[in-house]
Protein backbone atom coordinates (compact mmCIF):
# COMPACT_ATOMS: atom_id res chain seq x y z
CA UNK A 1 0.00 0.00 0.00
CA UNK A 2 2.98 1.99 0.50
CA UNK A 3 4.12 1.85 -2.89
CA UNK A 4 1.09 3.19 -5.02
CA UNK A 5 0.97 6.06 -2.59
CA UNK A 6 4.20 6.99 -3.33
CA UNK A 7 4.24 7.06 -7.07
CA UNK A 8 0.37 8.70 -6.89
CA UNK A 9 2.31 11.68 -4.87
CA UNK A 10 5.25 11.41 -7.35
CA UNK A 11 3.08 11.71 -9.56
CA UNK A 12 1.34 14.50 -8.59
CA UNK A 13 4.84 16.47 -7.93
CA UNK A 14 5.86 15.98 -11.18
CA UNK A 15 2.46 17.56 -12.61
CA UNK A 16 2.95 20.20 -10.68
CA UNK A 17 6.63 20.88 -11.84
CA UNK A 18 5.40 20.36 -15.08
CA UNK A 19 2.56 23.43 -14.58
CA UNK A 20 5.07 25.46 -13.16
CA UNK A 21 7.27 25.55 -15.81
CA UNK A 22 4.66 26.13 -17.93
CA UNK A 23 3.65 29.49 -16.63
CA UNK A 24 6.91 30.39 -16.37
CA UNK A 25 7.63 29.45 -20.23
CA UNK A 26 4.17 31.48 -20.87
CA UNK A 27 5.44 34.31 -18.89
CA UNK A 28 8.58 34.74 -20.83
CA UNK A 29 7.15 34.29 -24.38
CA UNK A 30 4.39 37.28 -23.44
CA UNK A 31 7.78 39.20 -22.32
CA UNK A 32 9.46 38.43 -25.58
CA UNK A 33 6.14 39.33 -27.57
CA UNK A 34 6.16 43.11 -26.12
CA UNK A 35 9.86 43.28 -26.71
CA UNK A 36 9.63 41.92 -30.31
CA UNK A 37 6.80 44.33 -30.71
CA UNK A 38 8.48 47.63 -29.63
CA UNK A 39 11.37 46.81 -31.55
CA UNK A 40 9.62 46.34 -34.56
CA UNK A 41 8.12 49.98 -34.48
CA UNK A 42 11.27 50.98 -33.38
CA UNK A 43 12.57 49.91 -36.83
CA UNK A 44 9.61 50.68 -38.60
CA UNK A 45 10.33 54.38 -37.02
CA UNK A 46 14.27 54.58 -37.99
CA UNK A 47 12.84 53.45 -42.03
CA UNK A 48 10.87 56.40 -42.18
CA UNK A 49 13.94 58.45 -40.93
CA UNK A 50 15.66 57.03 -43.13
CA UNK A 51 13.54 57.53 -45.93
CA UNK A 52 12.81 60.47 -45.23
CA UNK A 53 16.75 62.07 -44.93
CA UNK A 54 17.38 60.16 -48.16
CA UNK A 55 14.66 62.08 -50.16
CA UNK A 56 16.54 65.45 -50.78
CA UNK A 57 19.50 63.46 -51.81
CA UNK A 58 17.77 61.02 -53.91
CA UNK A 59 16.58 64.36 -55.71
CA UNK A 60 19.90 65.99 -56.05
CA UNK A 61 21.36 63.05 -57.54
CA UNK A 62 18.29 63.02 -60.04
CA UNK A 63 19.02 66.78 -61.03
CA UNK A 64 22.84 66.03 -61.28
CA UNK A 65 21.85 62.77 -63.39
CA UNK A 66 20.29 65.24 -66.11
CA UNK A 67 23.06 68.05 -66.24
Amino acid sequence: MLWPMIAIALGFAGIAVLGVLAVRVFVEVRRLARQVGATSERIQQASEDLERAALPLASRMHEAGRD
